[in-house]
């Protein structure tokens, strides 16, 4: 199995996990257009996709998924509380053709419902989701599993619960969270309190801090990638968010030292292939 971060950040989001006969994108919140260009620069044409697997209705995680379906033909793995908020739009229109009839048009007889607490399969990688803390209607983090290998992948969740601690552990690889540097969000000029609130929240965004405190204290150490995810491009800086996630595996007890390699992925460019 394989995956790599094809982008991640504010303006979009998108996961591609492979192994040699499946191919599953997870979210497609960047625009069509980079996301096929993407797929095509890691070696991946739009016709071999097995599935999209959309985690939650916010525009950044599933923006790009309606203009995505007029070249993409294939089955899309949907929650179907997920999937009514994804209709749920105040995008205009008229006749019909408002956005939410555009969305309902392009996703017909083509979903397959899923439930966020239940495994489920695409191809020949067993997926096992698990519900995360953030304001969408039904956000999940999944690990994928394959031939005893397992990668998890979180984005959009407020604080790490119980549920998110007992579902890391064992994994071969994580792509998780980094959003913001506190300080960096309440020095933010360009958001408004009220955002920085959300933000902050335990339904929120995961803090640099936050993960820090979960790899110093609770982390397993089985993980050897741990790949830096959703990092805010106006409150989070990619060398900050490395460094604490580093200094935090450094200051582990000597008991339990891991030998993690943490990456940073990226909103312009996807990252390398991390394989197993």
């Amino acid at each position: 199995m394989k995956f790599t971060v094809l982008g991640s950040g504010s303006t979009g989001n998108a996961v591609l996990i492979s192994s040699e006969t499946t191919n599953v994108l997870v979210d497609a919140g960047m625009s069509a257009r980079e996301i096929l260009r993407r797929l095509g620069e890691m070696g991946v044409a739009h016709d071999q996709l097995d599935g999209v697997l959309i985690t939650h209705e916010h525009g950044d995680h599933a923006g790009g998924l309606r203009v995505l379906l007029g070249t993409v033909d294939c089955p899309v793995y949907i929650s179907r509380p997920t999937e009514d908020a994804y209709y749920d739009t105040k995008a205009g229109g008229q006749n019909g053709d408002s956005e939410s009839s555009k969305r309902r048009n392009a996703l017909k007889d083509k979903t397959q419902e899923i439930e966020s607490n239940r495994e489920f399969r695409i191809g020949d990688i067993d997926f096992e989701p698990f519900s995360v803390p953030h304001d969408a209607a039904d956000n999940f983090g999944f690990v994928a599993k394959k031939d005893g290998v397992k990668v998890a992948t979180l984005m959009d969740f407020g604080h790490i619960s119980d549920l998110i601690k007992e579902s890391l552990k064992g994994c071969d690889a994580i792509v998780v969270e980094s959003n913001h540097s506190r300080d960096m969000l309440r020095a933010c000029s360009v958001y408004t309190w009220e955002l920085k609130q959300r933000i902050m929240s335990g339904t929120g965004h995961l803090s640099n801090e936050d993960l820090s405190d979960w790899l110093q204290n609770e982390f397993d150490g089985t993980a050897r990638h741990i790949v830096l995810a959703h990092l805010s491009q106006r409150a989070n800086e990619p060398h900050l968010a490395r460094l604490t996630a580093e200094t935090a595996l450094k200051m582990r007890s000597p008991l339990f030292k891991a030998e993690t390699k943490i990456s940073i992925s990226h909103h312009k460019e996807p990252t390398e292939w991390f394989r197993f």
